[in-house]
Parts: structure tokens; sequence; C-alpha cells
């Protein structure tokens, strides 16, 4: 097959930073578990027809004619000379999973690229072109977003949905055959045309660094679908998006150049269960260019020193594709690593099968407390911007979180959830997000007092301030944060999001192997105190190896997998023994409503509206207590259990609230709430405006008892 002899003539060794691990032929059993891999794969729908593949390739074909059509239409408008008006070009290229081969059926857009002469403005882009766009029949569904990070026009063509962005390049015209992995092209281009260009520089260079496309496509597709079902497949939320999922299978298919996808999935897991991570994962080694963009280097830029998970982009200039993960998002990544990697072992020694590596992450079993995050708005399409912002933050939200000592996890489900009838009765269009929350047990019977106003506040104040800044913030538009039980979550979802598929608690996974109990340094403590404490816990060569050994591998693979994994290992600490000192790029302690601590006896249902910020809550007295404190319950006046129609923050009788009983580790929470008189409330804390929103400061603190 064109795959096999590709394979063949390929340079062996020559792919990556270092040699491969191992270079051993698929064997029959290889084939056959591959072949299986396939089928448990197709009922998923990520494996595309050829009608479908067709009409794709034929839109695309029409937008390219399209863009060309418009750059001539333009350059006649501005008077160019009639011979260059007839040779100006333009052309589309594609990107992402679209490019790298494995799209799915169905439901993937494909992202686009704009590529225009020096003539043409992004001005031009966002009015004559959109303008175009509108007059076409075929044009549903268009909207430009000029001001994101990389600027757009979304549409749907034909029925396939396209994200368009753009790039002028500093050429009088755009030939059919230029070849955008020339640095010389980004020569003289501002940061947006940068950006917009590195997709599909970055893509093209992902497909030229992996040995056999075939198996690189056929393992992608199965790591996407895994991560997918995982609940880990989200950029935007703090897990890996899918470009940076494409570089990490691109590095497995570098270090086994001869594997099939079965194998290539198998050690996926492997590697990066056991990854050193904040070690960054290259393709290729960092080059430098005469036109000094800036690059990810964490010994020129200190701000590169602090990412958790790096993932580094193989085209000039090299970024870190995994900015947004966190200490939380990558100790639930690892997990499921290592969740991945015993099962593949089972799955390859014929123990099980592929359907149980997709099976879903039941998420709402998995943890014993939540936070649930509304946000709601009056119309739909004010609801739109406003959830999009939301999203955008949540990570802000999950940094908060895991800052407080007493939070081990803080794991947000990337999917969001329609509000049920009675939120829609009370709040209009609903969106909520669950993030479950793991605490660290008290280690003495010390009291501990926790304030947490300033994480509250932040997270809210950021939304708010965004909201304001682009002109979306309107009435009505509202947050909500509530601290729930997850006997508690059917106020919220419906009975057949809750079912238990299987139990599947979470362990202490403050003892887990991937480093999840994490060092809370300051930015200075983790910079210099980082190789101290790899060198006072150095393993030997020999004990890492045993490590290494006791998996599925011969005793070569082995030592090449160790120098992979650790390749000083005398110097270089295993990542079953790391504990991260790498400091979190987000700020403030944890938003929430309460420390749901052991047994919890309060819940705290904070909400921040335009116009009013309102604590909902009864005081009640702890009768265990030495002095009587003051502390929030959710009974509201309500004693009784309630009905289907009440709000979730009546969901706790009332006496077991006033019982308020010790619970797991002899600890009970006693929260207490003071409003903050106007004097204390300093200015540079208050970046939301105040002409437009009022939020009432309330001072929140919580305290620990033993």
């Amino acid at each position: 097959s064109p795959s096999t002899s590709r394979q063949q003539n390929q340079p062996q060794g020559h792919y990556g930073l270092t040699s491969p691990i191992s270079l051993a032929p698929p064997s029959d059993k290889d084939h056959i578990h591959t072949q299986k891999l396939i089928e448990a794969m197709k009922p998923f729908g990520v494996f595309e027809d050829q009608e479908e593949l067709y009409h794709r390739t034929t839109v695309l074909g029409k937008l390219n004619n399209f863009v060309r059509e418009w750059i001539s239409e333009l350059a006649e408008s501005k008077n160019l000379p009639p011979s260059l008006t007839e040779q100006v070009g333009g052309k589309i290229f594609t990107f992402g999973s679209y490019r790298l081969g494995v799209h799915t059926k169905g439901s993937s857009d494909i992202d686009a690229l704009c590529v225009a002469p020096s003539h043409v403005e992004r001005s031009d882009f966002f009015q004559s072109f959109f303008e175009k766009l509108k007059n076409q029949e075929e044009v549903k569904n268009l909207r430009a977003i000029e001001d994101a990070y990389v600027p757009v026009i979304k549409f749907e063509f034909d029925g396939i949905e396209i994200d368009l962005v753009f790039a002028k390049l500093s050429l009088p015209t755009v030939s059919d055959d230029l070849d955008l992995r020339d640095d010389s092209c980004l020569k003289s281009l501002d940061i947006r045309c940068i950006r917009s260009l590195n997709g599909s520089r970055v893509t093209d260079e992902i497909l030229r660094l992996v040995p056999n496309l075939e198996n690189f496509r056929l393992t992608l597709r199965a790591v996407k679908l895994w991560a997918k079902r995982r609940g880990v497949y989200s950029n935007i939320m703090g897990f890996l998006g899918g470009v940076s999922w494409a570089m990490l299978v691109a590095r497995i298919c570098q270090l086994y150049p001869n594997a099939l996808a079965s194998t290539l999935v198998n050690k996926f897991f492997l590697i990066f269960s056991k990854w050193d991570w904040p070690k960054p994962v290259l393709l290729k080694r960092l080059e430098e260019s005469f036109l000094n963009l800036p690059v990810w280097d964490p010994r020129v830029n200190p701000s590169d020193r602090y990412h958790v998970m790096p993932i580094i982009t193989p085209a000039y200039p090299q970024q870190n594709s995994t900015y947004n993960v966190s200490v939380s998002t990558r100790a639930v990544m690892v997990e499921e690593f290592q969740r991945g990697l015993e099962v593949t072992d089972e799955i390859l020694k014929g123990k099980s099968d592929w359907s149980k590596l997709f099976e879903p992450l039941n998420f709402f079993q998995k943890y014993k407390h939540y936070i649930v995050l509304t946000a709601s708005a009056f119309t739909e399409e004010h609801h739109l911007n406003w959830i999009g912002l939301v999203e955008s933050k949540i990570r802000v939200l999950v940094g908060n979180l895991e800052r407080n000592e007493f939070i081990t996890i803080a794991h947000v489900q990337p999917q969001s959830f329609p509000g049920n009838e009675v939120l829609y009765k009370q709040s209009g269009y609903v969106s909520m997000w669950f993030l479950g929350l793991v605490f660290k047990k008290a280690e003495s019977a010390v009291k501990t007092n926790i304030d947490l106003t300033h994480g509250i506040q932040s997270f809210t104040d950021t939304v708010y301030r965004q909201a304001s800044a682009l002109n979306i913030l309107k009435e009505g538009m509202k947050i909500e944060a509530t601290y729930v039980k997850r006997k508690q979550l059917h106020y919220f979802l419906p009975a057949g999001t809750l079912q238990k598929r299987k139990k599947q608690r979470v362990s202490d996974i403050s003892q887990n192997n991937s480093g999840l109990q994490c060092k809370r340094s300051s930015l200075v403590e983790s910079c210099s105190d980082v190789s101290k404490d790899r060198d006072s816990r150095t393993p030997s060569n020999s004990s890492s190896l045993s490590k290494i050994s006791k998996l599925d591998t011969s005793t070569a693979e082995a030592e090449r997998l160790l120098l992979i994994l650790w390749p000083n290992s005398k110097s270089q600490v295993s990542p079953t023994e790391m504990e991260a000192t790498v400091a979190l790029r987000t700020s403030g302690p944890p938003i929430g409503c309460t420390i749901p601590g052991y047994n919890t006896v309060c819940q705290l249902r904070t909400c921040f509206v335009q116009g009013q910020h309102k604590l909902s809550g009864t005081l009640i007295t702890d009768p265990k207590s030495a002095s009587p404190k003051q502390h929030y319950s959710p009974t509201s006046k309500v004693s009784h259990p309630p009905t289907s129609g009440e709000c979730p923050q009546k969901a706790i009788d009332g006496e077991k609230a006033r019982r308020g009983g010790l619970g797991q580790g002899g600890l009970k929470v006693v929260l207490i709430t003071d409003a903050l008189s106007s004097k204390e409330l300093p200015d540079s804390s208050s970046p939301v405006p105040t002409n437009s929103i009022r939020i009432i400061k309330r001072s929140i603190k919580l305290t620990l008892n033993g």
C-alpha cells in the first residue's frame, strides 16, 4: 500500500528530538487489534463517507473561486493596473481537523484561511467580503467576530459550517503554488495575520513530522473520540483542543514509527501517564528566525515558566498551545491517561474490548461535592452572547478554586446544560456548568478560617468587566454560583443525565500517582525551588527502570523509554514522585458558596445580577460550638423536603441543616458573612463599571472546626 511504502522509505530515526523507542514491525495480532479498534469507532460516526467528503471538497472549491473573484473586484475598485488585476490571485487554505484528515461525519466544521495579496486590507475582508457573502443564496447564519483573538467570519456554505480567518501577505499576487511553510511569508505582517497563518502552518508541519500518515490519522481519531467521551476535550475550559491532541499523537508516532494504531493508542497512554510535566512536548527543536517574533522560551520569558502542561507548536513562531491548562485540569487528564493505560493493557491482552475505552465519564457520580454555575439572560440573542463570554472565563473560576489550600481538585465538565423549566420561569434563558470538587482532609484539630471574599468577587468582576468592554452587557444578564451535594443534582438535571452507569467514585486524589497533590507555591518559590525539590528526591536509574520494566516492554525498550521520559535520570525525578511547583497564571482564592467539607451544615447561594447582589440563606446557631456562630443554611424558611417546583437553594431539609452533625474526619463547617461598609471597598478591587452595575460586596468567611 502507499502508506506502507512511504513508511519503509522514510529515514528511520529522523523524526522528532530523539531516536525512536522501538522500530518493531507490527505483528499479526496488532493488525487484528487495529481492525477491532476501527470497528469499535464506527458507531460513533468518526469516519466520513465518500459522498460527504466530495460535498466538502466541492464547497471548498466554490469558496476558493468566490474569494478570487472578490479579490479581483477589489483590485479594480482600487484602480490597480489591469495587468495586475488579472493576476492578483488569492487562495483558501484549510487547517485543523479537516486538513489533518480526521474530521468526523456530519458535525465537523471546516477551519479555513483566506490568503490575500497586499492591496487587500482586513477591513475589506470584514466589510466588502462580508457583504458579498451576505448576498449569496448558499450562505446561511453569517456572523463576523472581528474583535476575537483570531478574527473570524463564521457561516454555513451549502450546509457546511465554515470558520474563515484572514491574512494578507506582503506580496502583490498570491499564486496557486504558494507554500505557507516558508517563514518569509510572515515578513512585515501584523500580529493578527501571523496568528491567522499559524493554524495552517502548524497543521502542515505536524503532517510533515509524522512517519506514517495513515497510522497517525487513525490513532488521532481514536484519541479524540476517547477525549470527548471522557470529558477532557476543550481548550477553552482548560483541557486540550484538537491541535494539542494532534501534537501528542504525532510525538508517539515519532517514537514508534512502525507501530499500528492499536499499539500507538496504548503507547500514547503509557508515555503521557508517566510524562514528567511540566517538561514540554516538542515535535522538533525550537528554531530561531531573522523575523525575531516572540516564541515560547522559558529561558527568556518568565511567564512561560509557569505553564503546567506545555505542548509546543512546531511552526515558527513556536507557541504553547495549552496555556489554558491548570493544575486541576492537568490532574484530571493524567488520571484519565492512567485509566486509558489500564484499559488498553487489558484490551491488548485479550481481557477486554475497545468499547470499554470509549465508555463515557460518569461525571455526576464521580464527586460528592459540586458547584453549579448558571448564566441567564432575558432574550435568546442576549443569552448566546452572555454564555459565550461566561464559558470563556470559567477557567478563571477553576483557577480561583484550586488555589485554595483546602481544595485538591476543581474539575469542570466541559459540556453545558440548559436550565430546567423552573429556572426558565425565574431567569429566562439559562445555561449551566458543573464543577466537581475534592477537598483535602484537615491534618489537625486546629480551627482554620478562610476568607473567600476576593475569590467570589474576582470571577464575577472579570466577567462583567469583559462584558462591559465588549458592550454586550444587558439588563437581566445574571451569574449564579451554587454549592450542592451529589444527591441534590436532580434538582438541576434530568434523571437520564444522572443515571448511574457504573460506580466510579473519586479516590483520594491527593495520593494519586500523577502528582495531584500540588504545592501551591508563589511564583518566586516555584522558580527558585523547582531544581532543589527535584534534586532532593532524585531516583536512581535502577529504581526508575524497575518501574518501567514492570510494563509490557522489553528491557531495551524500557531503557529507551526511560531516556525519553527522564533524559537526565541522575538529576530528574519521575512523575510518580514529583510534586508540581509551577505556579498558576490565574489569580485569587476560590469562588464558591461553601466549603462542602465533610457533611456540611450550610449552603450559600451567591447571585450576581446587573444592579443587585443577593445572598440567600437563613441565620442559624450551631449548638455544638463553644460560642454561638452565625452561618447560612439553605433552608430559607423551608423545613420540609422540597417539591419539584421549588428552587434548588431550598433543597436541604431544614431540620438536618440545624442538626449540623460532624462529617468525615470529624470536621464541620461554620460560615460567617458580614457586609462590608462602603469605606472598606477599595476602587482598585472593583473594576466593574459603576455606571451600569452595582454589586454589594460582602465578607464571606469560613471556619473549619476539628
